[in-house]
């Protein structure tokens, strides 16, 4: 780590003037300072320079990634190994330096040696875990995402499960569980066990209700969660089950647009929508391109800034594909009516969770794609009534959830009950 050559008294006097100093410090002056420092006092500055070329490779404030950002990142890395190990803080300094090396070479789409760095995290959490006897094991949920975003489903959901099982005892908490219970959800059904994912749903709904029923989670979310669970349990064939949630989700509908919300909410529902809409089944085409899958179940800040770029970006060549099935389904619905529905509601959701976290235009720019979604479907239902009914009533709920998201109570339910009658619920 000697950056500036033989290190001699001058250049420690100048890095302990520097810091002394009173005045506003330059993260490179701090790091220049620190690699000095570092060498001649490593249990002392080790660690601070470990933080400071942290902070120098990004910058925090202005969101600005330094233009050798991985080279810094490698840097607080070995720095962090150089730390040594009886010393009690440095885990957590080799795990934060891990972490932010890890998200630096995701971006840059070297993704195996991203998840090795996951792997190693996970191992320090477990280490810690062990010390302390705490069932909760850190860097599995980040483990978790990598392994799924690879396609490697099982152990993604094998992950999952251990840590559902380590915090699950402890209740809902703050509503974290809540979302620990998505991403467990979704992994379990990636990985083909629909059993235990439709099981693992039954515990999120029940465990929801009970918050909501006692005012300390929204009822928004309990709906969600509800429609969620009816669309999982119709995809297992089990329809009849799947009716009778729905028809506790319409009740519950029914008192949100009567009275609302029953307390005031800090507005995370909109962002719990936003994870369910696309793994309930809006989404269900896997990207093809060739890059990262982002993991179901999981909110955009969970995923690898590769697969969120991917899946974002996807959006440009729907878009390019819809216009072109428009002019196609008008010469020949038979043939391309259908498939212009599927490509414009995988476009929608895409949309809808790209645009939910920029509040300000979230239904500006998401309501024309929900309404020309719900128009297209009635043009298929028209045409096809045999397979376009059921899509229709499906889109309909689709832009049910959107209406409750943006707390359009009324227009939801509205929404809803033209699904059930298309779906023969409405009795």
């Amino acid at each position: 780590m000697n950056h500036s050559g033989k290190i001699d008294q001058d250049d420690i006097v100048r890095a302990q003037v520097m810091l002394l100093a009173s005045g506003r410090r330059t993260p490179h002056e701090e790091v220049d300072a620190y690699r000095v420092l570092a060498q001649v006092s490593p249990v002392a500055y080790l660690p601070r320079l470990v933080l400071a070329l942290q902070r120098l490779s990004y910058n925090s404030g202005s969101g600005e990634r330094h233009p050798a950002c991985l080279a810094l990142c490698e840097e607080a890395v070995a720095a962090a190994r150089a730390i040594d190990p009886v010393e009690p803080a440095r885990a957590d300094l080799l795990y934060g330096a891990l972490d932010t090396c890890q998200r630096e070479l995701y971006t840059l789409g070297r993704r195996a040696e991203g998840l090795a760095m996951r792997a190693e995290m996970l191992a320090i959490g477990r280490a810690q875990a062990e010390l302390s006897r705490d069932p909760e094991v850190k860097g599995l949920r980040g483990w978790a995402a990598g392994l799924s975003e690879d396609g490697r489903y099982v152990e993604a959901a094998d992950a999952l499960t251990e840590l559902v099982e380590a915090i699950l005892p402890h209740g809902p908490g703050d509503g974290g569980l809540a979302w620990s219970l998505l991403e467990w959800i979704a992994a379990l059904d990636d990985a083909g066990r629909s059993g235990e994912a439709i099981g693992a749903f039954e515990k999120l709904v029940g465990m929801q209700a009970v918050e909501a029923s006692n005012d300390r989670g929204p009822m928004a979310c309990h709906l969600y969660s509800l429609i969620g669970y009816a669309q999982m349990l119709d995809t297992c064939g089990r329809g009849e089950q799947a009716a009778t949630v729905r028809q506790e989700a319409l009740a519950l509908l029914t008192e949100l647009a009567a009275t609302g919300e029953r307390k005031s909410w800090s507005g995370y529902q909109a962002s719990y929508w936003a994870v369910l809409l696309p793994f309930s089944g809006a989404d269900s085409e896997r990207l093809t391109s060739g890059g990262p899958c982002p993991p179901s179940g999981a909110a955009p800040m969970q995923w690898s800034p590769d697969a969120k770029r991917h899946y974002f970006d996807s959006r440009i060549t729907l878009r390019e594909d819809v216009g072109a099935l428009v002019s196609r389904a008008t010469r020949d619905p038979d043939q391309y009516l259908a498939e212009l529905v599927r490509v414009h509601r995988v476009l929608t959701v895409r949309s809808a969770v790209y645009w939910e976290h920029r509040t300000h235009l979230f239904a500006e720019r998401v309501r024309p794609l929900f309404d020309d979604g719900v128009e297209l479907a009635r043009q298929l239902c028209q045409h096809d009534p045999a397979d376009g009914t059921r899509t229709l009533a499906e889109i309909l709920i689709d832009r049910s959830t959107f209406h409750t998201a943006t707390g359009e109570f009324e227009a939801a339910l509205d929404d809803f009950r033209q699904a059930l009658s298309y779906l023969g619920e409405d009795s």
